[in-house]
């Protein structure tokens, strides 16, 4: 599992609104000069992360985006799956059209599934404000 530049951007967009306390909504410019993204990309991100209901986000003079809810509410796993889609390990654990022709007797399937389950129980375990204690 590789977590894309999107994943790891929106996690510390996200770690970047929790110390701020959630408050104030921030421009999109200085959100983009701030953590070093292009203000381009950061907008595709602030858009996944708006209409998913992460962020709440107001148009025009003195708007921005802020977190509409606590950081203990956020887990890193929920952040990473939206932008992300899947945190398998592999592609033959996922579903739909990248679902493998083999799993019904694959004799590893189990131990990518259980690997599946780590995974997301340690991104799913860990909270923005776990993130700001450390």
């Amino acid at each position: 599992m590789i977590v894309s530049t999107k994943g790891r951007y929106a996690l510390r967009v996200m770690v970047g609104f929790a110390m701020r306390g959630g408050q104030e909504y921030v421009p999109l410019k200085e959100i983009a000069e701030t953590e070093g993204i292009s203000q381009k990309y950061l907008e595709s991100i602030m858009t996944v992360l708006s209409k998913a209901g992460f962020v709440d986000a107001v148009h025009g003079k003195g708007g921005g985006y802020r977190l509409n809810r606590s950081p203990e509410a956020y887990t890193v796993g929920s952040i990473l799956k939206l932008t992300e889609g899947s945190l398998a390990a592999v592609s033959c654990t996922t579903q739909g059209p990248a679902a493998c022709s083999r799993s019904t007797c694959c004799q590893t399937k189990p131990m990518w599934e259980k690997l599946d389950r780590l995974i997301d129980d340690f991104f799913e375990g860990i909270t923005l404000a776990d993130l700001l204690k450390e």
